[in-house]
């Protein structure tokens, strides 16, 4: 059977955790692909709320493989704290595999995340300082630390040294800082290598298998498409190598493109960008405290960030950018999320173009100076202000939300087939499935 890529259609903290969580029942594997605990998912369903930051969001399926692949880097200890977090919750982690490839966040690698951060001063990116960026920079240059290094005790010992003597040249001469002591962290690592061994796998074979025998295989990305190093809003982007957009996906677990036939896209009913850079739609004051605080009251879990718990900044929807997204990612299918928070909402608003120096355009600017002189136009909705969080089918949706739903479909040119109208798992208004399965005419 196809692969089917989960993907961010916007800055990130689309979403993409619940969508992932309700399609992972027809799938038998789900993989994560790129990126590191700098991504995080926040999952609601009958065992509680959980934040996830590494580990795929099929977890809480106990008949499923959850797979980390090549693609992510990892953090040891971030790792090894959701596994006992979940297992203290009830949730087994027996089916996780950890790619023995995967890149390891090493302790240089925080240190040197916000040391940058701070020696940018105005040019800052915005990082969440946990260190992905400098991982993925490594694995670039090729002195990057692997899982199977830290699984091999001579091995790790000769990884380790000359990198060490490197890193800590650099802390003390650029940053003024005290250099890393060798054998504390090669005892550590060592220490996590053994408690991770059960876990890590030849995980490309185990992918290859599965499409081999037909199995339905998700694969989970953890960023935004606009984050993307090569088409996102550069240089206010990711590092995540392989790309944080659906051509990404297969080469981040072992599995050819062709294996991937469909790609789901997850967009908010609105934006939402942790960090710096441009952001055409941005609004401020009480219109964007009502959307960050979950809606005025209507149900919702707030805009702050599961990894970071910064708050979130708000804009309204930008179909300029959501068209872009859509068209990179190859998206077939698109799951529409947060709607219920924009119920207070007297008005809603949806970016149709922008406009730079007189000139009106559709497409996203090539610049980040076009990006940063964009004005949005706006088509001006009416609000249906009404609770929708108990709304299960499309026809039963207030007409003014369905017509702000249609307006987006139109707008990006593909199909919405899933509306979430609460964080809970049951919250959603499905019309198609996975399988392409009619489920409500529309």
């Amino acid at each position: 059977m196809p692969a089917v890529v989960i993907i961010g259609g916007q800055w990130g903290d689309e979403g993409k955790g619940r969508t992932v969580d309700f399609h992972s029942q027809y799938c038998s594997v789900i993989a994560r692909y790129s990126a590191g605990n700098n991504a995080g998912h926040t999952i609601m369903n009958d065992q509680g709320k959980f934040a996830l930051h590494v580990i795929p969001a099929g977890i809480f399926r106990s008949d499923k493989i959850c797979i980390i692949g090549h693609g992510v880097v990892i953090d040891p200890a971030v790792v090894l704290g959701e596994i006992q977090g979940l297992e203290d919750r009830g949730v087994s982690t027996k089916n996780l595999r950890i790619s023995r490839n995967a890149n390891v966040i090493m302790p240089w690698h925080p240190i040197i995340d916000k040391g940058d951060e701070l020696l940018r001063g105005d040019l800052a990116i915005g990082t969440t300082g946990t260190g992905t960026g400098p991982a993925f920079h490594d694995k670039v240059a090729r002195t990057g630390i692997r899982i199977a290094d830290l699984l091999d005790a001579e091995r790790f010992a000769e990884r380790l040294r000359p990198v060490i003597e490197y890193k800590n040249r650099i802390l003390i001469g650029l940053y003024g800082l005290e250099p890393l002591d060798y054998e504390e962290v090669y005892e550590n690592y060592l220490n996590f290598g053994d408690r991770l061994r059960p876990y890590a796998d030849d995980t490309a074979l185990l992918v290859q298998e599965a499409h081999a025998d037909g199995k339905m295989i998700l694969l989970e990305g953890a960023q935004g498409s606009l984050l993307d190093l090569d088409t996102g809003t550069y240089p206010y982007v990711t590092s995540s190598v392989p790309a944080s957009i659906a051509a990404g996906g297969p080469a981040g677990v072992g599995l050819g493109p062709t294996a991937v036939e469909k790609v789901i896209g997850v967009y908010k009913a609105y934006q939402t960008r942790v960090g710096n850079g441009p952001m055409p739609t941005e609004i401020f004051g009480q219109e964007a405290e009502d959307i960050r605080q979950g809606g005025g009251g209507v149900a919702g879990t707030g805009e702050f960030g599961t990894t970071t718990g910064r708050a979130r900044r708000i804009g309204w929807f930008d179909g300029v950018l959501a068209r872009h997204t859509a068209a990179i990612n190859g998206i077939t299918s698109i799951a529409l999320t947060r709607l219920d928070t924009l119920s207070h909402a007297e008005e809603v608003k949806i970016c149709t173009g922008y406009e730079i120096g007189g000139i009106t355009i559709n497409t996203m600017p090539a610049t980040l100076w076009g990006m940063e002189q964009a004005k949005p136009i706006y088509e001006n909705m009416p609000g249906w202000g009404e609770d929708v969080s108990e709304v299960r089918r499309l026809a039963d949706l207030p007409v003014n939300a369905r017509n702000f739903v249609k307006a987006i479909e139109s707008l990006i040119g593909v199909s919405i087939d899933m509306i979430s109208v609460g964080p809970e798992r049951d919250q959603a208004i499905v019309t198609r499935d996975i399988f392409g399965t009619v489920i409500e005419t529309k």
